[in-house]
């Protein structure tokens, strides 16, 4: 009996199967076909824009080895391939890479959104914040968060990173006159996340102290090496393949654990502000912040942000406000380590600047230009976010009559534009002259782009250099910086600038009589 109904039950199942395997394949062929169309499309959209040859199935991936190399090529691609190239990422994904000042000019002063490819991977991380959102939402948010950014805001953090910045050096001693290197990215990560919890969040968190491997920072090193590859492999681009891949397995845990920090940060403030619900109370018992300013924002129509957005903002943040400014710090210390001639000018100038104090204060930020200088030079030569990318909305022409169609992926390489040799000269000589105001009045404004520029520019660019200055100023007025031959970066594009050894120097502490 029970053998007829099971056989009852095949022949009833298998015409079924077979009409949904039937249905899948059709949709598998309506997509190839679709994704063919695209490919044929693209060819035909950028015939304008010679680029390198690239394979019929990987494009330009296999081109990348990630072993430090990865930068050269793309530079010596912009020379033979002037102003923009396209690149290949797999069989269907191509997008047109610009290096030139008047090619980014003309699509930073638009108000394009971020592309929906490489930033969709990026959201499922922090969501649709600041750095991914698009049209009213980015433009609301954007109005009500830069309230947060105001100079009266920004102040007292000056003394806060300072705090920050001697924990950290404090740890060096340790270092000091050993005549070993050590690797700087770990500690100044420390020391930038340690920063953003005390200023942005006025959450004292001891992350510099407390001994271990920090499971934020972890996670963040690993989400941003996940995503890297994600963009990379092509099967990846599809979310379900992505979902049952080990690599979309870690993707989650680390998630996790970056998104159950922020919200223990977000937990914690709001009942705070339980027990202090004026805002007058508030301000009396410490200086209002960016979570502050979130949690209490109000547009016209009196409405606030929601939860989600509130969460999307601090993850934002979280991770836009330390792991950029530990990538500029990192590169700007070895930069001046590989150049002792500049980091004496500097050191001479920090210490006249700070009269004898072991701390920065607000005013003391304008009194060190040759340093912020070398601090610009470095964020040329080193950028922390070395790509930008975007999505046109409407055809796009610029000035050398090259037209791009509608929905075409535009990558902005900050790199390349900070080495192009047509627009700087000696492109890799570190050289801070370049910053003179009147060295800076005879160059487009797009040459030097570490923050963007435009409309959507980075909301906390003065914040940024702020940290820069500080943590730049207070290291040398302590330590002398020495470069380590045996270890030169190589560097590698992730969401932010990194190297794939490490970053090196020695250090010994400066002599007062010097």
């Amino acid at each position: 009996m029970e053998s007829t109904e099971a056989s009852v039950t095949f022949q009833l199942g298998w015409p079924q199967m077979h009409h949904l395997f039937a249905l899948l394949c059709l949709v598998a062929v309506v997509k190839l076909t679709m994704l063919i169309a695209e490919r044929r499309d693209a060819f035909r959209n950028f015939e304008a824009f010679p680029g390198p040859p690239a394979h019929w199935l990987f494009g330009h991936v296999k081109e990348f080895k990630q072993d430090g190399t990865d930068f050269e090529k793309i530079v010596k691609w912009g020379q033979k391939y002037p102003y923009a190239f396209p690149m290949w990422f797999g069989p269907f994904v191509c997008f047109i890479n610009i290096h030139h000042p008047d090619y980014v000019k003309t699509i930073l002063t638009s108000t394009e959104p971020k592309d929906d490819l490489s930033y969709k991977f990026i959201e499922s991380w922090i969501g649709e914040g600041l750095l991914v959102s698009k049209g009213q939402k980015w433009f609301r948010h954007r109005r009500l968060l830069t309230p947060g950014f105001h100079y009266d805001v920004l102040k007292p953090y000056v003394k806060l990173v300072s705090d920050s910045a001697k924990t950290m050096l404090d740890k060096w001693e340790s270092y000091a006159n050993t005549n070993e290197s050590f690797e700087l990215f770990n500690h100044v990560s420390l020391m930038t996340l340690d920063s953003i919890l005390k200023c942005a969040f006025s959450d004292n968190s001891n992350c510099q102290t407390e001994g271990g491997t920090n499971a934020y920072i972890k996670a963040v090193y690993e989400l941003s090496d996940l995503i890297n590859l994600r963009f990379r492999t092509f099967p990846y681009h599809n979310d379900l393949i992505f979902y049952l891949s080990p690599h979309g397995f870690r993707h989650r845990k680390a998630c996790k654990v970056a998104c159950s920090h922020t919200e223990e940060v977000i937990r914690k403030r709001k009942e705070a502000l339980k027990k202090e619900k004026e805002l007058d109370r508030i301000q009396a018992k410490r200086n209002l912040d960016f979570l502050d300013i979130l949690l209490l924002a109000r547009d016209e129509k009196q409405q606030g942000l929601s939860n989600e957005d509130i969460r999307a903002e601090v993850d934002t943040f979280m991770f836009e406000g330390h792991d950029t400014t530990a990538s500029g710090i990192s590169f700007i210390l070895y930069a001046l380590a590989c150049h002792p001639e500049h980091q004496k000018i500097c050191r001479e100038e920090i210490i006249q600047a700070l009269d004898g104090k072991d701390t920065m204060d607000w005013e003391d930020l304008s009194k060190i230009p040759y340093t912020t200088m070398c601090i610009k030079e470095s964020l040329r030569l080193y950028p922390p976010v070395p790509g930008m990318s975007r999505k046109i909305t409407k055809p796009m022409t610029f000035f050398d009559g090259r037209t791009l169609p509608k929905g075409s992926h535009v990558g902005i390489s900050v790199y390349g534009i900070h080495r192009n040799a047509a627009v700087w000269e000696n492109p890799n000589v570190f050289d801070p002259l370049r910053f003179l105001p009147e060295n800076v009045s005879t160059r487009s404004p797009h040459a030097f782009v570490p923050f963007s520029a435009g409309p959507r520019n980075c909301i906390g660019q003065t914040f940024a250099m702020n940290e820069l200055k500080v943590a730049t100023a207070l290291t040398l007025k302590r330590y002398q910086l020495i470069e380590d031959p045996a270890h030169k970066p190589m560097l590698i594009p992730r969401l932010v600038l990194r190297s794939v050894n490490g970053i090196h120097i020695k250090i010994q502490p400066v002599d007062p009589q010097e």
